[in-house]
């Protein structure tokens, strides 16, 4: 893939989502890689105007996990696209004739950045994080097969990430055991996903550490505040607008929103 092929196709998604645009078709050669893949996205990052919040970390499935040499990819969070549902429940926009989902995840934000080498194990880890939120990731895109036609496409586009709706914070003295939290996602008060954290690989700390060795390899250096998406727990949950989208966390607490179609 080109990297003048790529710039083209992330000026596409951009366009897109500015107008609230579906797309039918992949605008362009579908990256191979994720070489290519990052590409588009850090050239669709620099097209915007708009201050980065945060990062989302999904899941690569077998076996293209294995094609790829990672099981996880990540995506820009912008700042506009991040709310605090513990105000009220805020309402989210989707692409309705795109795609769109919603996932019950952790939210894990960054401290002051250290220096050195990264965190390799779950107690370094700590140390980067100073805050840990339950959360709603939305899942959303103008290209309706952004998830079917794999992560190096779902990459493209910005990591297939619409918002994050901020929940209410868990206790210090969980964060050594998040792996130990059960979830319920919830769409319009019926149960459509029951799971514990500890399904999530190396769980939401592992997240943590794949980003930040992920930013550094594309030469990002991590901000104090960044929030970070650690993963879907109960798994990627289709939404429509009107939809109520919401998440138990067992022992901590509840997050919900709305959902609604975007505009251009």
């Amino acid at each position: 893939m080109r990297q003048d092929t790529g710039i083209n196709t992330a000026r596409a998604f951009v366009e897109a989502r500015k107008t609230g645009q579906a797309i039918a078709a992949y605008p362009g050669e579908p990256p191979l890689d994720l070489a290519a893949a990052y590409r588009v996205q850090d050239a669709a990052i620099a097209l915007w105007h708009r201050t980065i919040g945060g990062w989302k970390v999904g899941r690569i499935n077998s076996p293209e996990d294995e094609r790829l040499g990672a099981d996880r990819l990540a995506g820009p969070i912008f700042a506009d696209a991040i709310v605090d549902g513990t105000l009220g429940e805020p309402v989210l926009p989707v692409f309705a004739a795109g795609f769109a989902a919603g996932e019950a995840e952790l939210l894990l934000r960054i401290g002051v950045p250290r220096q050195g080498p990264l965190p390799r194990d779950d107690a370094e880890t700590l140390g980067w994080i100073d805050e840990v939120r339950i959360g709603l990731e939305i899942a959303s895109s103008p290209y309706p097969g952004i998830n079917d036609d794999g992560a190096c496409v779902t990459i493209s586009d910005h990591g297939n990430n619409a918002g994050l709706v901020l929940g209410p914070p868990v206790a210090r003295e969980r964060w050594a055991d998040l792996q130990a939290i059960d979830v319920e996602t919830l769409v319009n008060g019926q149960a459509v996903g029951r799971a514990s954290v500890a399904t999530m690989l190396d769980g939401p700390l592992g997240a943590v550490r794949f980003l930040l060795g992920n930013l550094r390899e594309r030469g990002i250096e991590p901000q104090g505040g960044w929030w970070i998406s650690s993963g879907a727990v109960t798994g990627v949950h289709g939404v429509t607008p009107g939809d109520r989208l919401s998440a138990r966390f067992i022992g901590i607490g509840e997050v919900s929103c709305r959902i609604a179609a975007v505009s251009g």
